[in-house]
């Protein structure tokens, strides 16, 4: 398999068999890793609303010098009530679609984060995950798409191409989720219910933590882990499917066995990471099929490395990882998958 520690030279993806199909993957994992497991899924729940319960007692007592440990502490938290969600919006946590709705928009709402829209864009990325023009999670600019969009956009662009990439998040979440306009007709009641709830919430939780602590209130126990919080998701998103020598492939190019296989990062993060966020980043089975609940994953990788080790892209969070991407990842060149900002014509 490809691991990656540190910076390396650049080596594609290897090129699977061709008679390999994303169904034909997906028979050698062992069954077990589809079973839904009501306790395991709701003590993970629990397990959730108890760290972040902690996170935000954490913050009322801590003095002013120990804040920081709190907001990262309580966003990282934070977090892994995404990752529940994430579950439901895939419909892995329970049986019973009413149940993954409610769960999920529970959970969403204090990320300010809508959950139906979220979740049909999300289906939508992992129907065309690294396929130009379709994908919808981060996806490169090509230096002629860079130089048609306004200058705005390509401010923003840079931004989160470099060395500002966990904004990345706040930009996606602003830009794809309260505008029904982007969503097929069908879609919109879904769409607008959820989004009309988070405003409803902020609505009534952001003046609430304002009157009890005045603004710093506001920035204490929300702003700040909620930065956190987007701070993960920007980086869990762009290391998943962005390094220098992933392609992103046109529509007649992609290859669903190919681009999912490959064209997925399992990465490494800190084990107290790891288990606040559910083993999130261990996303290659994630993308073999969105089927397999978080508490599963890693057995699924485990088969998926005894199975198809040689094609697994592994690596380890690190800044020297991050410092490698937000480099060199900036504008898709098909020849060459990456050219950085100071090398366009």
């Amino acid at each position: 398999m490809v691991t990656v520690s540190q910076p390396q030279v650049s080596s594609a993806p290897k090129t699977l068999p061709p008679d390999t199909t994303l169904r034909s993957i997906i028979k050698t994992l062992p069954p077990e890793c589809f079973t839904k497991n009501p306790l395991k899924a709701w003590s993970g729940l629990l397990f959730s609303v108890i760290a972040v319960a902690l996170g935000y007692v954490s913050i009322a007592l801590s003095p002013w010098y120990l804040l920081p440990f709190a907001w990262i502490y309580t966003g990282t938290a934070l977090t892994g009530f995404f990752v529940i969600g994430h579950d439901c919006g895939h419909r892995s946590f329970s049986n019973r679609n009413w149940i993954n709705n409610l769960v999920g928009h529970i959970v969403f709402l204090p990320l300010i984060f809508p959950f139906h829209p979220w979740r049909l864009k999300h289906d939508h990325h992992h129907l065309h995950t690294n396929k130009m023009d379709e994908d919808n999670a981060w996806y490169p600019f090509t230096e002629e798409l860079y130089k048609e969009v306004k200058p705005y956009e390509r401010t923003a662009y840079r931004l989160i191409r470099g060395k500002f990439w966990w904004l990345g998040s706040i930009i996606h979440w602003a830009n794809l989720h309260f505008n029904p306009s982007l969503y097929p007709e069908k879609q919109r009641k879904e769409v607008i219910f959820s989004a009309g709830l988070v405003i409803a919430y902020a609505a009534i939780a952001f003046p609430l933590m304002i009157l009890a602590g005045g603004i710093f209130g506001w920035v204490n126990f929300f702003l700040m882990p909620w930065l956190v919080y987007h701070f993960w998701m920007s980086t869990f998103t762009i290391v998943h499917h962005t390094m220098p020598d992933i392609p992103f492939k046109t529509k007649e190019a992609w290859n669903a066995a190919q681009d999912q296989l490959t064209g997925t990062v399992h990465c490494e993060y800190p084990a107290w990471v790891e288990l606040l966020c559910h083993h999130i980043n261990v996303h290659i089975p994630h993308h073999i099929s969105t089927g397999i609940p978080s508490y599963n994953l890693r057995m699924a990788h485990e088969s998926l490395k005894q199975n198809w080790g040689d094609y697994l892209y592994e690596t380890t969070f690190n800044w020297k990882l991050m410092d490698r991407i937000s480099s060199e990842c900036h504008i898709y060149d098909a020849e060459n998958c990456y050219r950085r900002f100071d090398q366009l014509s």
